[in-house]
């Protein structure tokens, strides 16, 4: 029976620590360890580790960073197989006994992934929402679409890890989707199982990816540029890959458009460099909008956009005025 080590960075989390912790020792699958690495926590989440005595293997140090505390949990590790547990979020009690149960199936996978559960939470109101992953199950498509799921959901090989050279420490967010990239270009497999079993709960604006809304998408648009030189390079860039790229830079482009409109018309050239016929689809890009876009371009259908907006909130703001 494989060995899984589960693997918890924290710092300041004494508001979710112990439920964590709790959700790695309930797991279902027998042959576990559970590691924490505190990474310099000046709340109570130290403390709160302690607490659980034998049960748990812990370290505490510097504050040095998320990746830089992964790293030391994969050098602490035993097991052939890693779950890393972010300290904010938990497992349901059979989520690694479910993806190792794909191991007699597919003994040469690298990475067993499986849908993400987001948890909206608010101290009034907390509900939950599973992250499909669609088909194709294209692992190049899935992280160009930003499909392949948050840091909790996979069963991580350690060995694929330590091929890569672990997690890039100065990689400001987008750490997981980072390591994706250089998982596959190193050819290393994924395999998909369709039970999800990690929560990742949104509870803060201060996440990562939140603090600034900028700089992720300048890291998430510097993914899509390395995919497409890696697939273009090796020969393996297909059409439906290169429409996921586009798909993705534009759907950035939307929201970049709101704040920097010259970034945004830069990238849209970019889009149309690597694909004149392009047009865009899905949830960005409503009827009307896709029309004015192939009609008079990406400014104009960004011009009307903003004028259905205003007039929307307008009528919102005349009814309530009417209804009070």
């Amino acid at each position: 029976m494989k060995k899984v080590s589960i693997l918890i960075p924290c710092y300041n989390a004494e508001k979710w620590i112990k439920q964590c912790i709790e959700s790695a020792l309930n797991q279902t699958y027998p042959n576990k360890e559970v590691i924490v690495v505190d990474d310099g926590s000046t709340d109570q989440s130290l403390e709160i580790i302690k607490s659980f005595g034998d049960a748990i293997r812990w370290e505490t140090g510097d504050n040095r960073g998320g990746n830089t505390a992964r790293n030391r949990l994969l050098e602490l590790s035993a097991g052939e197989w890693l779950q890393y547990l972010d300290a904010d979020d938990y497992l349901l009690p059979q989520k690694i006994e479910n993806q190792v149960k794909l191991f007699s199936q597919f003994p040469d996978e690298d990475i067993i992934y499986s849908p993400s559960i987001l948890e909206h939470w608010d101290v009034k109101n907390t509900r939950h929402e599973v992250l499909s992953i669609p088909e194709p199950h294209d692992p190049w498509i899935l992280l160009a679409r930003w499909y392949l799921p948050q840091t909790n959901s996979p069963l991580w090989r350690k060995q694929a890890i330590i091929d890569v050279g672990g997690w890039k420490v100065d990689q400001p967010c987008c750490q997981e989707h980072e390591l994706y990239l250089r998982l596959l270009i190193a050819g290393k497999k994924l395999e998909y199982c369709p039970l999800p079993g990690s929560v990742y709960r949104q509870w803060s604006e201060q996440t990562v990816c939140k603090r600034d809304q900028s700089e992720t998408r300048r890291q998430l648009l510097h993914i899509e540029d390395r995919i497409e030189s890696y697939l273009k390079s090796n020969n393996i860039l297909t059409q439906n890959r290169q429409n996921a790229i586009n798909l993705a830079r534009f759907e950035c482009a939307r929201l970049i458009w709101i704040y920097d409109p010259e970034w945004a018309a830069e990238i849209i050239a970019k889009i149309k460099r690597s694909n004149t016929s392009f047009v865009p689809s899905g949830q960005a890009a409503p009827q009307y909008y896709r029309v004015i876009y192939q009609l008079f371009g990406f400014a104009s259908a960004e011009r009307l956009a903003k004028l259905k907006r205003l007039v929307t909130q307008s009528c919102t703001i005349f009814a309530a005025r009417i209804n009070s």
